[in-house]
């Protein structure tokens, strides 16, 4: 009882000095205590403190090799003696320390927002009121001068520098305003944040869920930049109003609505071949590189699949030869027909990943020849003959509808999640964006340039095999080497306005998938109009252009 006694009368009361109180109630019970480092604390509970340093001797002892098997055994009885003893300490008081925690927390809730925050909020107001007379009266005292300075010269020199030390004072002024409106604003999040600094200091970071919620949308409000937002965001913010305006042209104008369950779900199915090319290609961008080649890879990847997949002899002929593969099972040529779309792909990219990597050669020359060949390639071929449709029920097979959903989605989903797993949790991921950042620092660094460089097209090439053979399914074939037209300029944009940079080495899978669904949305949206095809280019070149500039834009402020 006297103890007890004793720990009570040794905490001040909160009557008498509050500041003084809820240091008593802190560090009385060893809530927290004084680190060696300056200006540090350390958060620990009562009890827990001599825990940790009976338990780090215990560690040392099981390392330390000069005592004797005897000397640790009887070493190790005893600390773990103290350590029970530092428990039961701990679990003795628990319920007293509860006790001040909560009265600490009432009184804090109940007092701090109406005895102090809502003040300082109030006197931040008045105070802005007052930074900005005190601006517009120097701003008119500065004017008067200037006019008065000016009556008394004549010469044509002399007017040009009295206004251009006119135009710097008013700069100053200004730059004084914005000094003082932040020094308000510093203040004021100041008190918002102390409050949840007592919170910490009693809670050790255990916050509420709206607590935290609190804290993100302060911090937000505190670090919102105009600006920096606009760069950000702004492309989105004009996707969604275009898609607005879209909207209600649909509805009113041509009275077809586009938000239906069933276009969502179309958008999302033409969404799940192009994801794969996209993600591909957005490996290549991160290391400042692109790809021209990837609608050609589509189309050759459609022929190889519908040549293989096709039930019956092929209607067409590769290089003379008419093949049939009906001989073998179904799901034999459904497999056969993936590996040979992931093998050409993967074939040509490492070819133009090579001479990228071995020769300095800049993506764009190098995937832009693979382009020519592989068109020439299948054309003459094939002699541009579009082969026949796919049998009937692999659809049903591989992407089936379960319910009315898409299963094709499914696929899409697997190959974000893959991506995203190589890019944020490998080593050949980390070395991909430090080869897009500064291949120089990369190299340095023991990074091997040239095997970073051939893997991104390699990983590039297998995702265009599965995504050609994926739309060759999607599609029920009708293979041909014009197919895929224009879809590397797709791909390209969904990644540029899913933020992923063409200075190298800045990039997110997250934005790439909202690229992606933006251009196909958009190109759905606009098809459904009966806007003509060529129109629809005009529309993604603008926003391409717009994209890379805002990215430029943001590069820009960085230097």
């Amino acid at each position: 009882m006297a103890k007890e006694k004793k720990l009570v009368e040794s905490i001040t009361s909160r009557d008498v000095d509050f500041a003084q109180w809820y240091t008593d109630v802190v560090r009385e019970p060893k809530l927290c205590d004084y680190s060696g480092v300056k200006g540090c604390l350390n958060y620990l509970p009562n009890g827990y403190a001599i825990w940790e340093n009976i338990q780090n001797e215990l560690d040392n002892l099981k390392r330390d090799r000069i005592y004797t098997a005897q000397e640790k055994t009887e070493r190790e009885t005893k600390l773990k003696a103290e350590l029970a003893a530092a428990k039961a300490v701990e679990e003795k008081n628990k319920g007293q320390i509860n006790k001040l925690i909560a009265d600490a927390e009432a009184y804090l809730k109940a007092h701090y927002d109406s005895d102090y925050y809502q003040a300082v909020v109030a006197s931040c107001k008045q105070e802005k009121v007052q930074a900005q007379q005190k601006y517009q009266a120097t701003v008119e005292q500065l004017k008067k001068e200037h006019e008065t300075a000016l009556s008394k010269l004549s010469n044509q020199q002399e007017i040009k520098d009295e206004k251009y030390v006119h135009k710097n004072r008013l700069f100053d002024a200004k730059m004084q305003l914005d000094k003082d409106c932040q020094a308000i604003k510093d203040r004021q999040h100041a008190a918002f944040d102390y409050k949840y600094h007592l919170i910490d200091m009693l809670r050790l970071s255990k916050f509420t869920v709206g607590e935290s919620l609190a804290q993100k949308w302060e911090n937000y409000k505190y670090t919102f930049n105009r600006r920096d937002f606009l760069l950000r965001n702004g492309l989105y913010i004009a996707i969604v109003i275009i898609f607005i305006i879209l909207c209600l042209i649909a509805q009113f104008g041509k009275k077809v609505p586009l938000l239906t369950v069933n276009n969502i779900l179309n958008i999302l199915q033409q969404a799940s071949p192009r994801m794969f090319l996209a993600l591909g290609v957005a490996g290549l961008i991160l290391l400042a590189g692109t790809d021209l080649s990837i609608g050609r890879m589509v189309g050759m990847g459609m022929t190889a699949a519908t040549i293989i997949m096709h039930k019956g002899i092929n209607t067409g002929a590769v290089f003379g030869h008419v093949f049939d593969f009906t001989g073998l099972p179904v799901i034999a040529r459904v497999i056969l027909a993936l590996l040979v779309c992931i093998v050409l792909c993967t074939v040509f990219t490492t070819i133009a990943g090579f001479f990228t990597a071995k020769f300095k050669m800049h993506p764009f020359i190098s995937t832009m020849a693979n382009m020519l060949v592989i068109f020439g390639l299948v054309t003459y071929s094939t002699k541009g003959v579009s082969f026949g449709g796919i049998e009937s029920n692999i659809p049903s097979m591989i992407i089936p509808k379960i319910g009315g959903f898409p299963t094709i989605i499914l696929w899409a989903i697997a190959a974000v999640i893959i991506v995203w797993f190589i890019w944020n949790k490998t080593t050949f991921g980390k070395n991909l964006f430090a080869v897009g950042g500064n291949p120089e620092a990369a190299a340095v660094s023991g990074i091997s340039v040239f095997r970073v460089t051939v893997g991104a097209f390699i990983l590039a090439g297998i995702l265009y095999g599965f995504g050609s053979w994926l739309e060759c399914i999607r599609m029920v074939g009708s293979g041909s080497a014009a197919y895929g037209q224009g879809w590397e300029m797709d791909a390209i944009a969904a990644c540029v306005v899913g933020g992923v940079s063409f200075t190298g080495g800045i990039g997110k899978i997250s934005g790439v998938v909202v690229g992606v669904f933006i251009f196909t949305a958009l190109t759905y949206s606009l098809t459904t109009l009966g806007i003509d095809t060529n129109l629809q280019f005009v529309f993604s070149g603008i926003i391409i252009l717009v994209a890379v500039m805002l990215d430029c834009l943001k590069y820009v402020q960085k230097k």
